[in-house]
Protein backbone atom coordinates (compact mmCIF):
# COMPACT_ATOMS: atom_id res chain seq x y z
CA UNK A 1 0.00 0.00 0.00
CA UNK A 2 1.12 3.49 -0.91
CA UNK A 3 -0.05 6.87 0.26
CA UNK A 4 -0.95 9.53 -2.17
CA UNK A 5 1.54 12.73 -1.58
CA UNK A 6 -1.09 15.20 -2.51
CA UNK A 7 -4.54 14.41 -0.83
CA UNK A 8 -2.92 11.83 1.14
CA UNK A 9 -5.00 9.00 0.05
CA UNK A 10 -3.66 5.40 0.82
CA UNK A 11 -4.19 3.69 -2.55
CA UNK A 12 -2.92 0.20 -4.46
CA UNK A 13 -1.20 0.00 -7.48
CA UNK A 14 -2.78 -1.91 -10.42
CA UNK A 15 -0.62 -2.04 -12.65
CA UNK A 16 0.78 1.74 -12.28
CA UNK A 17 -2.46 3.17 -11.94
CA UNK A 18 -2.55 4.23 -8.33
CA UNK A 19 -6.06 3.42 -6.90
CA UNK A 20 -7.62 4.64 -3.97
CA UNK A 21 -8.64 2.72 -1.00
CA UNK A 22 -11.24 4.82 0.52
CA UNK A 23 -15.26 3.79 0.89
CA UNK A 24 -17.80 6.19 -0.80
CA UNK A 25 -17.82 8.18 2.64
CA UNK A 26 -14.45 8.73 2.98
CA UNK A 27 -13.80 9.57 -0.58
CA UNK A 28 -16.39 12.69 -0.08
CA UNK A 29 -14.92 13.81 2.70
CA UNK A 30 -11.36 14.05 1.35
CA UNK A 31 -13.06 15.48 -2.15
CA UNK A 32 -15.22 18.05 0.36
CA UNK A 33 -11.63 19.34 1.60
CA UNK A 34 -10.69 19.75 -1.53
CA UNK A 35 -12.95 21.84 -2.55
CA UNK A 36 -12.70 24.03 0.51
CA UNK A 37 -8.87 24.08 -0.20
CA UNK A 38 -9.00 26.12 -3.58
CA UNK A 39 -7.03 23.75 -5.32
CA UNK A 40 -7.59 21.49 -8.62
CA UNK A 41 -8.57 18.11 -8.27
CA UNK A 42 -8.62 15.73 -11.45
CA UNK A 43 -11.15 12.71 -10.10
CA UNK A 44 -10.77 9.41 -12.38
CA UNK A 45 -13.49 7.00 -11.88
CA UNK A 46 -10.92 3.55 -13.25
CA UNK A 47 -12.10 0.90 -14.43
CA UNK A 48 -10.30 -2.34 -16.28
CA UNK A 49 -10.94 -0.81 -19.47
CA UNK A 50 -9.45 2.60 -18.72
CA UNK A 51 -6.25 0.60 -16.86
CA UNK A 52 -5.41 -1.16 -20.01
CA UNK A 53 -5.64 1.57 -22.34
CA UNK A 54 -3.34 2.79 -20.02
CA UNK A 55 -1.14 0.29 -20.02
CA UNK A 56 -1.07 0.19 -24.43
CA UNK A 57 -0.55 4.36 -24.16
CA UNK A 58 1.92 5.91 -22.63
CA UNK A 59 0.21 9.78 -23.02
CA UNK A 60 -2.96 8.27 -21.39
CA UNK A 61 -0.98 6.29 -18.55
CA UNK A 62 0.53 9.58 -17.57
CA UNK A 63 -2.87 11.33 -17.51
CA UNK A 64 -3.61 8.59 -14.60
CA UNK A 65 -0.77 9.58 -12.81
CA UNK A 66 -0.69 12.62 -12.41
CA UNK A 67 -4.59 12.76 -11.49
CA UNK A 68 -5.24 13.48 -7.63
CA UNK A 69 -7.55 10.67 -7.10
CA UNK A 70 -8.22 7.42 -8.72
CA UNK A 71 -11.50 5.50 -7.68
CA UNK A 72 -12.76 1.87 -7.72
CA UNK A 73 -15.42 2.42 -10.22
CA UNK A 74 -15.15 -0.56 -12.51
CA UNK A 75 -16.10 -4.06 -10.52
CA UNK A 76 -13.26 -5.52 -11.98
CA UNK A 77 -10.92 -3.06 -10.83
CA UNK A 78 -12.39 -3.72 -7.37
CA UNK A 79 -11.22 -7.74 -8.16
CA UNK A 80 -8.03 -6.72 -8.82
CA UNK A 81 -6.70 -5.25 -6.15
CA UNK A 82 -8.48 -8.15 -3.64
CA UNK A 83 -7.02 -10.95 -5.78
CA UNK A 84 -3.99 -9.41 -5.34
CA UNK A 85 -4.36 -9.04 -1.18
CA UNK A 86 -4.85 -5.05 -1.15
CA UNK A 87 -8.55 -4.98 -0.90
CA UNK A 88 -10.59 -1.59 -1.49
CA UNK A 89 -13.57 -1.63 1.09
CA UNK A 90 -16.32 -1.30 -1.87
CA UNK A 91 -16.75 0.31 -5.14
CA UNK A 92 -16.81 3.84 -5.55
CA UNK A 93 -19.05 4.13 -8.75
CA UNK A 94 -18.84 7.27 -10.27
CA UNK A 95 -22.70 8.29 -10.98
CA UNK A 96 -22.59 7.49 -7.29
CA UNK A 97 -20.02 9.30 -6.55
CA UNK A 98 -21.55 12.73 -8.73
CA UNK A 99 -24.54 12.41 -6.80
CA UNK A 100 -22.94 12.24 -3.31
CA UNK A 101 -21.20 15.73 -4.24
CA UNK A 102 -24.40 17.84 -5.21
CA UNK A 103 -25.81 15.93 -2.22
CA UNK A 104 -22.87 17.34 0.47
CA UNK A 105 -22.67 20.62 -1.85
CA UNK A 106 -25.80 21.94 -1.01
CA UNK A 107 -25.11 22.83 2.66
CA UNK A 108 -22.14 24.54 1.10
CA UNK A 109 -23.87 26.24 -1.70
CA UNK A 110 -21.43 24.66 -4.16
CA UNK A 111 -21.84 26.09 -7.92
CA UNK A 112 -21.38 22.94 -10.36
CA UNK A 113 -20.37 23.64 -14.41
CA UNK A 114 -21.60 20.57 -16.67
CA UNK A 115 -19.81 20.16 -19.89
CA UNK A 116 -20.63 17.69 -22.35
CA UNK A 117 -22.99 15.03 -24.15
CA UNK A 118 -25.75 17.00 -26.70
CA UNK A 119 -27.41 20.37 -26.33
CA UNK A 120 -30.72 18.67 -25.18
CA UNK A 121 -29.61 15.85 -22.92
CA UNK A 122 -26.90 18.79 -20.72
CA UNK A 123 -29.70 21.14 -20.99
CA UNK A 124 -32.05 18.48 -19.23
CA UNK A 125 -29.47 17.19 -17.21
CA UNK A 126 -29.28 20.95 -15.79
CA UNK A 127 -33.25 20.80 -15.15
CA UNK A 128 -32.77 17.52 -12.89
CA UNK A 129 -29.95 18.60 -11.05
CA UNK A 130 -31.75 21.95 -10.13
CA UNK A 131 -35.01 19.38 -9.15
CA UNK A 132 -32.65 17.17 -7.15
CA UNK A 133 -30.60 19.83 -5.27
CA UNK A 134 -32.10 23.29 -5.30
CA UNK A 135 -29.21 24.02 -2.99
CA UNK A 136 -26.67 23.61 -5.81
CA UNK A 137 -26.52 26.24 -8.62
CA UNK A 138 -25.53 25.49 -12.17
CA UNK A 139 -23.33 28.21 -13.06
CA UNK A 140 -22.95 26.98 -16.74
CA UNK A 141 -23.32 24.47 -18.92
CA UNK A 142 -22.37 23.48 -22.67
CA UNK A 143 -22.38 20.27 -24.68
CA UNK A 144 -19.11 18.44 -25.84
CA UNK A 145 -19.19 19.34 -29.92
CA UNK A 146 -16.13 21.35 -29.48
CA UNK A 147 -13.06 20.96 -31.01
CA UNK A 148 -8.92 22.43 -29.71
CA UNK A 149 -9.43 25.88 -31.35
CA UNK A 150 -12.28 26.27 -29.29
CA UNK A 151 -10.66 24.82 -25.63
CA UNK A 152 -9.51 28.37 -24.97
CA UNK A 153 -12.95 29.43 -25.31
CA UNK A 154 -14.47 27.01 -22.99
CA UNK A 155 -11.42 27.40 -19.64
CA UNK A 156 -12.80 30.67 -19.82
CA UNK A 157 -16.52 30.19 -20.12
CA UNK A 158 -15.42 28.15 -16.76
CA UNK A 159 -13.11 30.20 -15.52
CA UNK A 160 -15.63 33.33 -15.38
CA UNK A 161 -18.30 31.29 -13.38
CA UNK A 162 -15.71 30.14 -10.83
CA UNK A 163 -17.59 26.58 -9.96
CA UNK A 164 -16.80 24.38 -7.21
CA UNK A 165 -17.47 21.25 -9.33
CA UNK A 166 -16.76 20.65 -12.81
CA UNK A 167 -18.20 17.19 -14.44
CA UNK A 168 -17.01 16.31 -17.96
CA UNK A 169 -18.83 13.77 -20.18
CA UNK A 170 -17.49 13.68 -23.30
CA UNK A 171 -16.14 9.75 -23.20
CA UNK A 172 -13.31 8.12 -21.23
CA UNK A 173 -11.04 8.67 -24.40
CA UNK A 174 -11.33 11.83 -24.35
CA UNK A 175 -12.55 13.61 -21.41
CA UNK A 176 -9.62 12.40 -18.67
CA UNK A 177 -6.85 13.82 -21.57
CA UNK A 178 -9.08 16.66 -21.65
CA UNK A 179 -9.16 17.55 -17.82
CA UNK A 180 -5.78 16.40 -17.82
CA UNK A 181 -4.20 19.06 -20.00
CA UNK A 182 -6.20 21.69 -18.80
CA UNK A 183 -6.46 21.16 -15.31
CA UNK A 184 -4.55 24.20 -13.69
CA UNK A 185 -5.79 26.70 -16.06
CA UNK A 186 -9.29 25.22 -15.19
CA UNK A 187 -8.55 26.19 -11.77
CA UNK A 188 -11.54 23.92 -10.61
CA UNK A 189 -10.83 22.53 -6.94
CA UNK A 190 -13.04 18.95 -8.35
CA UNK A 191 -13.27 18.14 -11.94
CA UNK A 192 -14.33 14.68 -12.69
CA UNK A 193 -15.19 13.29 -15.98
CA UNK A 194 -19.04 11.15 -15.98
CA UNK A 195 -19.34 9.34 -18.98
CA UNK A 196 -22.28 8.56 -19.54
CA UNK A 197 -24.06 9.95 -16.38
CA UNK A 198 -26.09 13.14 -18.00
CA UNK A 199 -27.81 10.77 -20.23
CA UNK A 200 -29.12 8.80 -17.19
CA UNK A 201 -29.72 12.30 -15.10
CA UNK A 202 -31.67 13.42 -18.13
CA UNK A 203 -33.83 10.34 -18.34
CA UNK A 204 -32.18 9.89 -21.99
CA UNK A 205 -30.72 6.26 -20.64
CA UNK A 206 -32.24 4.26 -17.36
CA UNK A 207 -29.16 3.05 -15.28
CA UNK A 208 -28.71 -0.77 -14.43
CA UNK A 209 -31.43 -1.92 -12.52
CA UNK A 210 -30.72 -2.63 -8.95
CA UNK A 211 -30.15 -6.75 -9.88
CA UNK A 212 -27.39 -6.00 -12.06
CA UNK A 213 -25.85 -3.41 -9.79
CA UNK A 214 -25.89 -5.92 -6.75
CA UNK A 215 -24.33 -8.69 -8.77
CA UNK A 216 -21.82 -6.19 -10.66
CA UNK A 217 -22.45 -7.05 -13.48
CA UNK A 218 -23.56 -3.48 -14.50
CA UNK A 219 -21.09 -3.59 -17.96
CA UNK A 220 -23.38 -6.86 -18.47
CA UNK A 221 -26.66 -4.44 -18.46
CA UNK A 222 -24.65 -2.12 -21.05
CA UNK A 223 -23.63 -4.19 -23.38
CA UNK A 224 -27.04 -5.98 -23.46
CA UNK A 225 -28.68 -2.85 -24.21
CA UNK A 226 -25.80 -1.59 -26.60
CA UNK A 227 -24.12 -3.98 -28.45
CA UNK A 228 -21.91 -2.20 -30.13
CA UNK A 229 -20.31 -2.07 -27.27
CA UNK A 230 -18.44 -5.34 -27.46
CA UNK A 231 -15.03 -4.64 -28.74
CA UNK A 232 -14.43 -2.45 -25.43
CA UNK A 233 -15.61 -5.28 -23.68
CA UNK A 234 -13.42 -7.30 -24.55
CA UNK A 235 -10.62 -5.30 -22.46
CA UNK A 236 -12.72 -7.01 -19.54
CA UNK A 237 -11.38 -10.54 -19.64
CA UNK A 238 -8.30 -9.73 -21.39
CA UNK A 239 -7.82 -7.49 -17.99
CA UNK A 240 -8.53 -10.70 -16.04
CA UNK A 241 -6.37 -12.73 -17.41
CA UNK A 242 -3.71 -10.41 -17.15
CA UNK A 243 -3.98 -10.23 -13.47
CA UNK A 244 -4.23 -13.45 -12.71
CA UNK A 245 -0.67 -14.20 -15.21
CA UNK A 246 0.53 -11.10 -13.42
CA UNK A 247 -0.45 -11.59 -10.00
CA UNK A 248 3.28 -10.98 -8.40
CA UNK A 249 3.66 -7.77 -10.98
CA UNK A 250 0.33 -5.99 -10.40
CA UNK A 251 0.96 -4.20 -8.07
CA UNK A 252 4.74 -3.36 -8.71
CA UNK A 253 5.00 0.66 -9.22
Amino acid sequence: MTVDKVTNVPTVPIFGVQVSRLNMKDTLNVLIQAVKSRRPHQVITANPIMVMAALEDPVYMNVMKQAELIVPDGTGVVWAANYVGHPVPERVAGYDLLHELLAAGESYHWKVYLLGSTPEVIQATAQRVHELYPGITVCGKRDGFFGPNEDEAVIAAIREVNPDLLFVARGADTQEPWIGKYKEQLGVPVMMGVGGSFDVISGKTKRAPKLFQKLRAEWLYRLLKEPSRYKRMLALPKFAVKVMREKENVTKV
